[in-house]
């Protein structure tokens, strides 16, 4: 399909760029002495292990309904969104870990080794060239309305992000000396705690998804208005929604006089469904229960 080869061409561009800044991150967090950015490194390493998640699950995501999928395959995208979170959270908790036996020793009186120049660089190149990729992937996940691409954006926006902490602490242990070498893992502590805002937030929605999670009531409240003012119809009500994968299922139920006959109810039915997929999208699951206005009275 066109458009899952348009994620898999945008993903491949954030795994080419990730695969290139892991090494370059690990070489200069090894050569310069710096936990950040070792840590750094490591988030780097978990953004392409999740662009590999995406590719694989947007190709099962793209499957045709079959017998044993009613729906579709869209949920697979929603459960690559909510793995993508797992596995931020586990780098986050690494992250946090190392970065607080670091600066537990210092406080005991060990000495930290100040990080080199390299690895401030390396910081500053990740900023620049991580926040270039989250704007493409963004721009290309609302165009293509893929939750599983806007949650990589995200994804490489909190690597930008949190090597803008790492620049920060790499840079005052550098240029503070050597006693203010404990920048260095405070930074990476930064880094984890970020991480983990971000790994929640996509838990938090992808496991509602997975769970059957209602849309947000301003989306329900516009669906409400949009049949409400059509002619012939009454009072629509009893609305249930769900989202599968990046396409909506809507169920509803509406009100029409009793004594149409059976084929302009059907007509205007279909005319329901086809002003929701105008607003939501032509993949968009629609289940139209018709009541006698009459008997909604009695």
């Amino acid at each position: 399909m066109e458009r899952n080869r348009k994620i898999y061409q945008v993903t491949l561009v954030g795994g080419i760029v990730n695969v290139l800044l892991l090494l370059f991150k690990f070489v200069a967090g090894i050569v310069g002495h710096s936990a950040a950015m070792v840590a750094d490194a490591v988030h780097s390493l978990s953004d392409f292990v999740t662009d590999v998640i995406v590719l694989v699950f947007v190709h099962i995501s793209g499957k045709p309904q079959d017998k044993s999928h009613d729906y579709g395959h869209g949920k697979y995208e929603t459960l690559a969104m909510t793995l993508i979170g797992i596995a931020l959270l586990v780098v986050a908790i690494g992250i946090l870990y190392s970065g607080a036996t670091k600066i537990y020793a210092w406080t005991n009186g060990e000495q930290l080794e100040a990080p080199g120049t390299v690895a401030l660089w390396a910081a500053l190149l990740s900023v620049l060239l991580k926040e270039a990729v989250y704007q493409y992937s963004m721009v290309k996940a609302r165009q293509l309305n893929s939750q599983v691409l806007a949650a990589n954006a995200w994804h490489h926006r909190s690597d930008a992000l949190s090597s803008i902490g790492t620049a920060i602490g790499i840079g005052g242990a550098i240029f503070l000396g050597q006693r203010w070498a404990v920048l260095d893992p405070i930074a990476s502590l930064v880094v984890g705690a970020f991480i983990v805002k971000v790994a929640v937030d996509l838990l938090r929605d992808g496991i509602g998804d997975l769970m059957e999670h209602s849309l947000p009531d301003e989306i329900e409240e516009e669906m409400l208005r949009m049949v409400g003012e059509l002619p012939g119809v009454v009072n629509p009500h009893d609305l249930r929604t769900r989202r599968i994968g990046n396409h909506f299922a809507i169920e509803l139920h509406i009100l029409m006089d009793g004594d149409i006959t059976l084929r302009e109810a059907h007509n205007k039915a279909s005319e329901v469904e086809n002003l929701l997929r105008s607003r939501y999208g032509q993949d968009t699951h629609i289940a139209i229960h018709v009541e006698p206005l009459e008997e909604s009275k009695s």
